[in-house]
């Protein structure tokens, strides 16, 4: 017994013939999603082990000129 209208089988006969093409393209922004959100997160690593270098020597240097004062 179909319960569906027609055109409603006609349309999801359609749609399901498309299927894999727009299951691919869903896992390639996915894809290329995780990857932008990855290197991002790498990048930022990168900056914060800068920022913590820089951070160091700053202090050394203060704490440096201020036992050279005393």
């Amino acid at each position: 017994m179909d319960i569906l209208h027609p055109t409603m089988t006609e349309l999801y006969a359609l749609v399901l013939h498309d299927l894999p093409y727009v299951i691919a393209a869903y896992a390639v922004i996915w894809f290329a999603l995780a990857a932008y959100v990855a290197t991002l997160m790498m990048r930022m690593m990168k900056i914060e082990r800068e920022i913590q270098v820089l951070q160091d020597t700053v202090d050394t240097k203060l704490k440096k000129a201020a036992s050279d004062k005393s």
